[in-house]
This record gives C-alpha cells, sequence and structure tokens, in this order.
C-alpha cells in the first residue's frame, strides 16, 4: 500500500500521519509498515535541539495508525467512510532504543482480540531489526460526528 492509498484509509494529514508505505497486510491478523524519520519532522526542533529523537508518543500514535490501516483495510473501509479510530487504551509500553532522523521505524501490529467494536493488538517497532518500542494497544472506531 503506497501513501496515495493510505491516504484514502486514514483521516490523518501532515504532520501527523506517521505512516509512509504498508510492506505487508493479512487481512484481520497482521500488518507490517514502515514510516522514514527524517529532520525536517516539525517535533525535532524541540525533541531535543543538540540531540533529535522522535517522541515516544508518536511511535505509540504510529503503531495506533498502522493498526488503524489494518482494521479498516480488513473491513474495506477509508477515510470518507466517517469513522474515526481513537485510542481506548495502552498496555505494557516498553522503549527499548531511541529513534532518530535517518532511522527507518518498521511497525508490526497483530490483532489479539476484536470484540464489541474494541480492537486489541500487539504491537512493535524496530530500526534495523533492534526492538525501539513495543506495547498493547487498544482502539475503537467510531462515527464522526
Amino acid at each position: 500500500m503506497d501513501i496515495h492509498q493510505i491516504l484514502e484509509k486514514l483521516p490523518h494529514r501532515y504532520p501527523f500521519l506517521l505512516v509512509d508505505r504498508v510492506l505487508e497486510i493479512e487481512p484481520n491478523v497482521r500488518i507490517r509498515a514502515l514510516k522514514n524519520v527524517t529532520i525536517n519532522e516539525p517535533f525535532f526542533g524541540g525533541h531535543f535541539p543538540r540531540r533529535p529523537v522522535m517522541p515516544g508518543v508518536l511511535m505509540l500514535e504510529a503503531m495506533a495508525q498502522t493498526s488503524a490501516l489494518l482494521t479498516f483495510s480488513s473491513q474495506g473501509e477509508d477515510a470518507s467512510d466517517g469513522r474515526l479510530y481513537y485510542f481506548v487504551g495502552i498496555d505494557g509500553a516498553r522503549f527499548k532504543r531511541p529513534v532518530e532522523p535517518g532511522d527507518q521505524l518498521v511497525m508490526e501490529s497483530e490483532v489479539l482480540r476484536a470484540k464489541s467494536g474494541i480492537f486489541k493488538y500487539k504491537a512493535r517497532a524496530t530500526v534495523d531489526g533492534v526492538l525501539a518500542v513495543e506495547a498493547e494497544l487498544m482502539c475503537t472506531v467510531r462515527e464522526r460526528d
């Protein structure tokens, strides 16, 4: 899935769209996607000026957007369907290495459970095969008002 297809599936836009490409997808099961981290990201100016590091909350958001792509693609939905994807919980988040400009963040997410409109995923992101962050994410899809 290229950036044009991602833009059809997700309502996020610059500077908050954090997925550049989907590498693999197995509907209702798992997804693998990437985020190219560049020095041009707006958050690097202040996080941190002498040692730019991608904020952990944005790595979690990138994994949530990846998970949303899995759910929306599996259900045949896109951004124009009027549904939004919200976090409802994050469990066991662990940050293992800093992510810096020039890194390629490879995100993987697999569905653990989908029940009553609540989705639980096991997500992780690596850089050069080394674990950067992992967490269990819980999200829900709601109609846009």
